[in-house]
């Protein structure tokens, strides 16, 4: 049987959300919007998710709005509070280690006039809040900071941030990409100081293409797209109603287990790094208080795509980082310290507490055979 150590580039569904899907497509199959008791009842599907959600992060309901996926809503995010405030107030901030769908989004702001402030973190891989807050000033209308870098595991300090941002300048709107920190971390909307945050389906067990944006009370975004009032016209278009109820499921399903599935998960990251020890030239990139759900290190002298493949052909999948990179380097090693070779030769492991350790020695055995028997780079 194969050995899938990719959970940060997608998860496996879990059976409440297969269940959940299955149920919807074959018996709760209204259109939401449909005035008959088939449209009420698929609505009322809808909403009961945006209450498990909202139960979860300690929210209204109201302010769940559900997406095609976590790259859509940091695309609305982003762009959304830039066309309601940036006309006035035309200075946004972020780092450089976004992913590529914040990156590029603020990319596109860059090209459209916007003053775009990028912070990075320092040799050592940690970001000073400071920083963040020294770059706010009255014209700065958005401020967007993953919470858990999705090729490291860096936990970023998002709270800190958005605290001393907001002391600074109350009207500043706070984004924060939580995708892959949502049933990994606690998390609770209150405390982070979020305005925005970006949640994504197919990683924790749901299927792709759903997610959700949470927008707090009192935030104007300007749609990307137009047609319809479903999502309060905030995201028009007949609502996925499987995809969502399968959300749905499965974050009911992990919330109350949250603490022992990250435990489950940090035993086993801590066992891959003692198997790992012994075999020569690999260096460690993913801190020690990092998310306990990724590992990501260089094998020296083998490029990653090389390694990839040799461990596939051993029935074991990894990644080289983000999967919205398709194996290109995204520069976030860099930015966190590697050099350039290092970046080349990473290897992420991103684990599920699913996963066992003999599934891991298996792994940490191919990574052996691979380092004797595979060209080295040039």
């Amino acid at each position: 049987m194969a050995i899938y150590l990719d959970n940060a580039a997608t998860t496996k569904p879990c059976q409440a959300a297969i269940g959940a899907i299955n149920q919807c497509l074959t018996e709760n199959y209204g259109n939401p919007s449909s005035l008959h008791h088939a449209g009420l009842q698929a609505q009322l599907a809808i909403d009961g998710v945006r209450r498990t959600l909202a139960s979860i992060l300690a929210c209204e309901p109201g302010c769940i709005y559900f997406t095609s996926g976590a790259t859509e809503s940091n695309n609305l995010a982003v762009r959304g509070v830039a066309g309601a405030y940036g006309k006035h107030k035309p200075r946004v901030i972020t780092t450089t280690v976004e992913h590529a769908s914040v990156r590029e989004s603020f990319r596109q702001l860059e090209q459209a006039g916007f003053e775009v402030i990028r912070i990075a973190p320092d040799s050592h891989g940690v970001f000073d809040p400071n920083a963040f807050v020294e770059a706010v000033t009255e014209r700065t209308c958005l401020i967007s900071m993953m919470l858990v870098n999705n090729e490291t595991g860096h936990i970023l300090p998002v709270r800190r941030v958005f605290y001393g941002a907001k002391r600074k300048n109350p009207q500043i709107i706070t984004h924060c990409d939580a995708v892959q920190g949502f049933l990994k971390v606690p998390i609770r909307i209150s405390e982070l100081k979020a305005d925005l945050l970006s949640l994504s389906g197919h990683k924790i067990h749901a299927a792709k293409g759903v997610g959700a944006l949470y927008v707090r009370k009192g935030v104007r975004l300007t749609p990307l797209l137009f047609g319809g009032e479903q999502e309060h016209g905030m995201r028009p278009g007949t609502e996925p109603v499987p995809l969502i109820a399968g959300m749905g499921a499965a974050a009911a399903e992990l919330a109350p287990t949250l603490a022992q599935r990250s435990q489950r998960a940090a035993e086993l990251r801590a066992y891959l790094l003692e198997q790992l020890s012994p075999l020569p030239g690999i260096t460690v990139h993913s801190p020690e208080d990092g998310s306990p759900y990724i590992l990501n290190f260089s094998v020296a002298n083998i490029r990653s795509e090389i390694m990839l493949h040799f461990l596939e052909s051993k029935g074991i999948y990894v990644s080289s980082g983000s999967a919205c990179s398709k194996g290109a380097n995204s520069g976030v090693l860099e930015q966190f310290g590697a050099t350039r070779a290092q970046a080349d030769s990473a290897i992420r492991v991103s684990l599920c507490p699913e996963n066992a350790k003999h599934e891991l020695r298996s792994l940490v055995q191919a990574i052996a055979e691979g380092q004797a028997t595979l060209k080295t780079a040039k």
